[in-house]
């Protein structure tokens, strides 16, 4: 009995010194404003969804702005292959025609959007689910006749997510825009980017599949912890980057150059990686800092 009290307080100390450690953190973000780009595993693991879920509900809790922007690409290729329709990519961008964006608007407005909305809400916080193309929030023109419906953002009126956020709900945000001719289907950390720009955010977050940035993308030992908004630059025009952390990097560029001041990429599959980040003082995952 002694023992079992023993290890009880032991446990008991250390859930008060993270508390201690994590307050003035609490302090600094409470009213920040935080955008959060969820994607890759971390959304298809219904386990995994779940903490996520449980961790954005408590960054609201402490009073944190905080706005869900997702993609949902494994989704969406697998309703391509399950409907016979070809999957390719060029430089990390999806090819998508007539016909695929249909099938991307049906995953991700239609199935993820609503799927991570009924997730907030059970959880405890009333989330609302938009598309880029609700109020004309995100607009967008063709990056390249060779994509197809594939969209660069050129404007955001964010007036939409700001009702939303001062009304107290999360507005968790599809990668869908609109253009003078329909619907295009835009890179969701550019989406990300873009929106925490015009969102003046204080932070944006990256949940992906990896621990964040490698100098050696075999050496697990090589994270990058920082980088400045210079070295970022620097590396995406070296050509060393590939597949999906090009526009991803890209984004973080371009996050950077809108004003936006930290932008950090960390691993959605890693317990409460969300956490650790915002509220202990060694963080995880790389840091992409102005200077």
């Amino acid at each position: 009995m002694q023992g079992r009290e023993a290890g009880e307080l032991e446990l008991a100390q250390r859930k008060a010194e993270v508390l201690t450690e994590a307050l003035p953190w609490i302090n600094k973000m409470r009213g920040k404003t935080v955008v959060v780009k969820y994607g890759g595993s971390a959304m298809e693991d219904p386990k995994l969804m779940v903490q996520v879920i449980g961790d954005i509900e408590l960054l609201k809790l402490m009073g944190m702005r905080v706005v869900l922007v997702h993609g949902g690409g494994k989704a969406i290729s697998t309703m391509l292959s399950r409907l016979n329709m070809p999957v390719q990519f060029k430089n990390g961008l999806r090819v998508t025609d007539d016909d695929t964006m249909e099938a991307v608007q049906e995953v991700l407005i239609g199935k993820v959007n609503q799927q991570l909305v009924w997730a907030l809400n059970e959880y405890g916080h009333n989330a609302v689910g938009i598309s880029g193309a609700d109020g004309k929030t995100l607009k967008a023109v063709t990056v390249s006749p060779e994509l197809g419906r594939v969209g660069h953002i050129r404007e955001v009126s964010p007036e939409l997510i700001e009702t939303i956020l001062d009304d107290d709900y999360i507005p968790v945000i599809a990668s869908v825009a609109c253009g003078p001719d329909g619907f295009f289907n835009v890179n969701a950390d550019e989406a990300a980017s873009a929106v925490a720009e015009a969102l003046h955010a204080d932070k944006l977050i990256y949940l992906t599949d990896v621990d964040g940035l490698f100098a050696d993308v075999n050496d697990k030992e090589s994270l990058i912890r920082s980088l400045t908004k210079e070295e970022t630059k620097n590396i995406l025009a070296s050509g060393e980057l590939a597949g999906g952390m090009v526009p991803k990097v890209r984004s973080i560029v371009d996050a950077m150059d809108r004003g936006v001041s930290e932008v950090v990429i960390l691993n959605g599959k890693s317990p409460h990686s969300l956490l650790l980040e915002i509220f202990t003082d060694a963080g995880v995952g790389t840091l992409f800092i102005q200077e």
